[in-house]
């Protein structure tokens, strides 16, 4: 995984999101075909992707300020920073 976890709550939540949402996907109906979870189910998992929303922002700001409206790079973007590198003096002993 490439998330930066911020502490072991952080990875449950990360994974108990990935859970519930491929059960979401799985349990999607198709075209045509009724929703195999009752509304009130459906509601409860929006619920839970918002508490976990929730939690995860809670935890990132208090790690280190960084807030989760970051944007993911693609590889083929153009960057917008350039690394320096540095090289120490020499002592002159």
């Amino acid at each position: 995984m490439n998330t930066k976890y911020h502490s072991k709550e952080h990875q449950i939540l990360s994974t108990v999101r990935q859970v519930l949402s491929a059960v979401a996907r799985e349990t999607a109906p198709r075209p045509g075909h009724l929703a195999p979870l009752s509304a009130q189910t459906i509601d409860d998992l929006k619920h839970c992707f918002m508490l976990i929303t929730a939690r995860e922002k809670e935890i990132i700001e208090a790690a280190d300020g960084d807030a989760m409206d970051a944007r993911p790079r693609y590889a083929d973007e153009p960057k917008t920073s350039q690394v320096v590198e540095f090289t120490s003096p020499k002592n002159k002993d």
